[in-house]
């Protein structure tokens, strides 16, 4: 575990170990294939709640310790009523007295009622050892094996076929990326890594989820343990390519206040998981790993693994761990936050006293001259009726008493001379 992980050239990028610069805890909380590093000691009745649970402690228990009470059930069990039969042929003379009509034929010896209890419970007929109708209890005997040959084989097959599939080994084909990253996501420091299905099966319901364990030792030896959750922008996922899983850093998160000096001071664990059901077996699994600050790379990127063609979409799992450099600032969130919104604050012009205002410019002749120019000319339109002074009905003044133009309508009407 003490390795650091860090991203080379964007060329050959992937997290990789070296021994330079801080090691990580030598003890994890999650390990990093998922396991919890933790062993429980003195813990009341812990027998009893492993014999009255005993089915989830067999499909707990490994391959090799499963293989040899899968063996000793059997071994046991036709051992123990080849005693009863040996037990039963002693009794009534059998093995004394060979013309005496046997209880169970061809058993004179210890080793024949042992071969007999194997024949009569894997149901194996040789045809020289069989029951007779002298011996009540052979019978009886004979009974109960069956019945209990059927317990084994019940529960022996149920747990092995549960075994077989249990979600530890659906868990293995979902991974996370060996390290996690900071850059920027629209324009906001984010916290990512990335999760993907190694086989083709599609997920249902799946489900992410991440929180930052600390524990403190105090002087006294106590240890606190505490859990803060981080909200993911995506949650729910259908897992059918490689995702990356991001976490905005915002007011409100752990990571808000923390810069990348910072960061490296820090001794916490991120835990994540992904929970999901198989669409193939209907059964619920959950993969989780954990990343250790030296294990979150500050100012790196993961690399596009996915590639369209005509035909379907290709991913390149060489690439699930690479990550190229980009330019992140190495401040905290809360810094960089505080920085954008100067940058975005509009800049306000100093305002002039009144005392001392500047006084205007004096405007030179050409300047009037074009300004006048540019006026419109005055036109006054008056009509001229019989008996009446002129009313003036439009007039546009450019200035006055300048340029004043006088258009008269004649007063015949009819005429057509203006």
């Amino acid at each position: 575990m003490n390795n650091k992980y860090k991203s080379v050239s964007p060329s050959d990028g992937v997290c990789v170990k070296t021994g330079n610069g801080p090691q990580p805890k030598k003890y994890r909380y999650i390990r990093k294939e998922g396991q919890c590093d933790i062993v429980f000691r003195h813990v009341p009745e812990e027998w009893l709640h492993f014999v009255n649970d005993i089915f989830t402690t067999l499909v707990e228990i490994r391959w090799r310790v499963m293989f040899l009470i899968f063996a000793l059930s059997y071994i046991l069990s036709w051992l123990f009523f080849g005693v009863l039969f040996w037990v039963i042929a002693l009794a009534h003379g059998d093995i004394k007295d060979q013309t005496n009509n046997p209880c169970v034929y061809e058993v004179r010896s210890f080793t024949a009622a042992f071969l007999f209890s194997l024949e009569t419970q894997t149901t194996i007929g040789y045809g020289f050892r069989g029951m007779s109708e002298n011996c009540m209890s052979a019978i009886i005997i004979v009974t109960i094996q069956d019945v209990i040959s059927c317990f084994i084989d019940t529960f022996v097959i149920g747990i092995m076929v549960a075994k077989m599939a249990s979600a530890r080994k659906r868990a293995q084909t979902v991974g996370f990326s060996s390290c996690a990253v900071i850059n920027l996501r629209n324009n906001y420091l984010c916290l990512s890594w990335r999760v993907g299905d190694f086989r083709r099966h599609h997920l249902v319901e799946g489900t992410a989820f991440a929180q930052i364990v600390r524990s403190t030792m105090h002087a006294t030896g106590k240890v606190d343990v505490t859990y803060e959750d981080l909200v993911i922008q995506q949650r729910d996922i259908i897992l059918v390519t490689p995702t990356t899983i991001f976490h905005k850093i915002e007011p409100g998160s752990p990571l808000y206040k923390m810069s990348l000096a910072d960061l490296r001071k820090e001794d916490f664990e991120l835990v994540v998981s992904f929970t999901y059901t198989d669409d193939t077996t209907g059964i619920l699994h959950q993969t989780r790993t954990s990343y250790t600050p030296v294990e979150i790379l500050w100012g790196q990127l993961f690399q596009e693994m996915i590639r369209v063609t005509r035909r379907n979409y290709r991913v390149d799992y060489n690439l699930f761990n690479h990550t190229a450099r980009v330019l992140v600032p190495e401040v905290s969130a809360e810094d960089y936050e505080l920085k954008k919104q100067l940058r975005a604050s509009p800049r306000h012009s100093p305002r002039h006293s009144p005392r001392h205002s500047p006084r205007p410019l004096p405007r030179s002749p050409l300047l009037n001259k074009q300004e006048y120019l540019l006026k419109p000319p005055t036109v006054t339109v008056e009509l001229a009726i019989d008996g009446l002074q002129p009313e003036p009905t439009v007039s546009t003044s450019r200035e006055e008493n300048q340029h004043q133009d006088t258009l008269t309508l004649p007063q015949d009407p009819t005429s057509t001379e203006v």
